[in-house]
């Protein structure tokens, strides 16, 4: 199965420090979500993990969906996604802030997580921007918001980076 692992520059897990070696497949010696097993996402989780390097990664085995991510018993990275660079990931801020305020405007308290996305857009910290955009629309619409959010955020990533399959359920 095709799905996607963001990691630090040289390949390295945020998490773990693992530096993974390209093109390698690398055995867990079990698969327990958050504990051990080879963790990546589906399309619809990447705004979830952002990171510095996005990478195709191919996972083997039993592969277990567990809240937001994939994990598995066998895994290597494919390739680079090049089109995630400091260019998109600028844009995909500011997308996060545009859609934030067209949906709250200037209501009453609300109004400050707009603030928030595009302070934090404009520091660079994009996942936190894009945080701050789900929950004004939590705020806005209920968990129903939240995940309209992610979802548009999503789309957004896959059609700009060319990635599939397209599992928005």
């Amino acid at each position: 199965m095709i799905a996607y692992k963001f990691l630090r520059p040289g390949c390295i897990a945020p998490y773990t420090g693992f530096r993974w070696p390209v093109g390698e497949w690398v055995d867990a010696a079990g698969v327990d979500a958050c504990r051990e097993g080879i963790h990546a996402c589906s399309v619809r989780h990447l705004p979830i993990w952002l990171g510095p390097e996005l990478w195709e990664i191919e996972l083997d085995g039993e592969i277990v969906e567990h809240s937001r991510k994939l994990v598995a018993p066998r895994g290597r990275l494919v390739r680079r996604i090049e089109g995630w660079n400091d260019g998109l990931i600028r844009d995909f801020g500011r997308a996060c802030v545009k859609r934030t305020r067209e949906r709250v405007g200037f209501l009453p308290v609300i109004s400050g997580y707009v603030f928030d996305a595009d302070r934090l857009a404009g520091l660079g910290r994009v996942p936190l921007a894009a945080f701050a955009a789900a929950r004004a629309a939590e705020w806005c619409d209920g968990p129903a918001g939240y995940e309209e959010e992610r979802r548009l955020q999503a789309v957004w990533l896959a059609e700009r980076l060319g990635l599939g399959p397209f599992d928005w359920a």
